[in-house]
């Protein structure tokens, strides 16, 4: 698959940057993601970003780094912080503003490190892809928490684009597959991503997926858009 994703970020950190990348799902419209926005500072982030900087403690794992904006702000903050991407052009970007321990890796494939903080931010669940792969990435996730550690991710429930508008509140969402189970293409200049996955889970499932799973899950947080931030810790 193209990497869209780093080829934007290389070309704004660079100053070549004349567009934004446009992303399209299954369910919705084309939209823009500005690629300023992923250079944001702390001031310009998410209510519920901020809250689980806040919340980070001890050494930290920041999985789906991209332009690295969490780690930055963290590393700043005198945090022991490792940044991972699958993207090589997001990890370049990430050494090039200065960040110490960045690396290109798949998830499931990092392993033998342990840490207190694993972050999975701008919507976290994203990265399992589809209900059916929710175990596997847990469990691996559990792997690389210390005993008293926690996981902070966040994601967003999908039911309000399904709303009929109805009184009684139903909803018309598809049969053949879980409603927050999307497919995105992005788009940048002239290239174009494969169709990939990306899912959007919300509080229930995500809950019986913890206790399925050996883990708590608690809502530490709520935003305007149906979206939220989670804690995850061991049982």
């Amino acid at each position: 698959m193209t990497d869209i994703l780093g080829k934007a970020l290389l070309d704004f950190q660079n100053g070549n940057y004349t567009e934004d990348i446009r992303t399209e799902t299954n369910i919705s419209e084309e939209d823009v993601l500005p690629i300023p926005y992923l250079f944001r500072d702390f001031s310009e982030m998410p209510q519920l970003e901020q809250k689980a900087l806040k919340l980070s403690k001890g050494k930290v794992l920041d999985v789906g780094c991209g332009a690295g904006s969490h780690s930055l702000y963290l590393q700043k903050k005198g945090f022991n912080v490792t940044a991972i991407d699958t993207s090589k052009g997001a990890i370049e970007v990430c050494k090039l503003r200065g960040i110490n321990d960045a690396c290109c890796i798949d998830l499931l494939q990092f392993k033998d490190e342990k840490f207190d903080t694993i972050l999975l931010l701008m919507n976290g669940t994203g990265i399992f892809q589809k209900l059916e792969f929710i175990d596997q990435y847990l469990q691996h996730l559990k792997t690389l928490l210390n005993p008293n550690g926690q996981l902070l991710i966040d994601s967003s429930d999908l039911r309000y684009m399904y709303d009929e508008g109805d009184d009684d509140g139903s909803i018309m969402v598809p049969l053949d597959r879980y409603y927050g189970e999307l497919e995105f293409i992005m788009h940048y200049k002239n290239w174009s991503s494969g169709t990939f996955d990306w899912l959007y889970l919300d509080e229930n499932a995500f809950n019986n997926a913890c206790l399925k799973n050996g883990l708590s899950f608690s809502i530490i947080s709520k935003g305007e858009n149906f979206d939220y931030l989670a804690k995850l810790t061991l049982l």
